[in-house]
């Protein structure tokens, strides 16, 4: 005679383990399906919602909601859905959207974590950076190329990666307690920024030096001495970068020849184009201001008023560079839904630090948001796929890992003052 109390217990646990093997693989390939475009897709769009679903994510929402960045998340691309409703081309609104949608992977992904699947996430994501990064280094060292070019990452993509992972080891440099660690990952940090210093993105480098000055800023507030060392540390090793890399001096060169063409009326130059697109925004969304033109139609926006805007001096621009965004996430997000877009990109920063600021990661949420800001400046952080994937993957697994390190303290605590009470008594 079957024990049918036994049987259902074990049907549960064998369920259970099957879907906890899934989700830690789906974890694990999600670390390295940074490394191609279409792979990642297939894992965002298809493999984690479904196993998230099926590990009871939707059970769970009540709990996920709870966090202020799965919330901004919502409601940020709940504005850009709804701006396919005055967009003069739904179709292309809904191809657009898809970008922004990159930014829900969050959800899923942060639900699924648990202490059993840390160490599965954190595995896939060093190794496809560890990749990415040797690949970098073989295309730069051996095929003098920039980027990533078979992996599909231009050198922009990668050398916003490599400021992640600056951020990221400086932040741990600084807060570890074992000197051996803290020791190679300040050294980590700086081959990192060598690298960097000698890829074309201009922007990108910029963006990392001054969070991570920021960053030793707000790490070292407290111990004056050790804040004036670690910034003249940084600054002579970047200075040092700065005089080692023919790349920076190029780029240098190259913009002095932008400025001085833009001057003269000549936009087609990588700096001139990106005025021209600001200039041509800025008007456009001053006509618009809160609701934009719809979800979709800032480029054809772009391409249709050049044509008269100032007389016409931009309407070539078109023959240079084909316009597929305006390198300026708040301009883009302006051009599509005005106002609406502005206050709930605003509001997903701000729960981005939020969020981190109440799992007692603070300082390294003020990083991110800076280094998401600067960065989306001069560029559109969502045609930069693997980076923005990267960094949300990278404030999961903190978030996560943190919620498993205070969960253990109360625990311990908890039976530190059982014991305590009971000897007492």
């Amino acid at each position: 005679m079957h024990n049918k109390p036994a049987d259902s217990i074990t049907s549960l646990q064998d369920d259970y383990a099957w879907r906890d093997v899934i989700a830690k693989l789906v974890l694990f390939f999600f670390g390295l399906a940074l490394l191609h475009k279409g792979f990642n897709f297939y894992i965002v769009a298809y493999a984690l919602p479904i196993i998230w679903i099926l590990d009871g994510g939707l059970n769970r929402i009540r709990y996920s909601i709870q966090e202020p960045l799965v919330v901004a998340i919502l409601i940020f691309c709940g504005a850009l859905a709804l701006g396919i409703l005055w967009s003069d081309n739904p179709a292309l609104g809904i191809k657009v959207w898809q970008k922004y949608w990159a930014f829900l992977f969050f959800i899923p992904y942060l639900s699924l974590l648990s202490n059993q699947r840390l160490p599965w996430a954190i595995g896939g994501l060093l190794m496809g950076f560890l990749i990415i990064l040797l690949a970098g280094l073989y295309q730069w060292i051996v095929m003098q190329e920039q980027g990533v070019p078979f992996l599909k990452l231009s050198h922009t993509g990668f050398s916003l990666i490599l400021g992640i992972g600056v951020i990221v080891s400086l932040y741990f440099a600084a807060t570890s307690s074992h000197r051996k660690t803290s020791i190679l990952l300040w050294f980590f940090m700086f081959f990192l920024l060598f690298i960097q210093f000698n890829q074309y993105s201009r922007t990108a480098l910029l963006a990392t030096i001054f969070t991570a000055m920021l960053l030793i800023l707000l790490l070292y507030k407290k111990e004056i001495q050790t804040l004036i060392v670690a910034m003249v540390v940084l600054i002579f090793v970047g200075g040092v970068f700065a005089v080692l890399s023919s790349t920076l001096s190029e780029r240098m060169i190259h913009a002095q020849t932008d400025i001085e063409s833009s001057l003269q009326g000549n936009y087609s130059t990588s700096l001139g184009y990106r005025l021209a697109m600001w200039d041509v925004g800025l008007h456009s969304i001053a006509q618009h201001p809160y609701f934009g033109y719809g979800t979709g139609m800032a480029a054809s926006h772009f391409d249709k008023t050049i044509e008269t805007y100032k007389g016409g001096i931009y309407k070539d621009l078109p023959d240079f560079v084909k316009t597929y965004h305006y390198h300026n996430d708040l301009i883009e997000i302006g051009m599509h839904i005005g106002a609406i877009g502005l206050i709930t990109y605003t509001l997903l920063l701000w729960s981005w630090f939020k969020s981190m600021k109440e799992h007692q990661l603070g300082i390294l949420g003020i990083a991110f948001v800076c280094y998401v800001f600067l960065a989306g400046l001069t560029e559109t952080l969502v045609y930069y796929r693997a980076t923005l994937y990267f960094i949300l993957a990278v404030t999961a697994i903190s978030i996560a890992k943190k919620k498993t390190e205070l969960s253990c303290h109360n625990r311990a605590s908890y039976r530190s003052q059982l014991q305590e009470s009971r000897f007492n008594a």
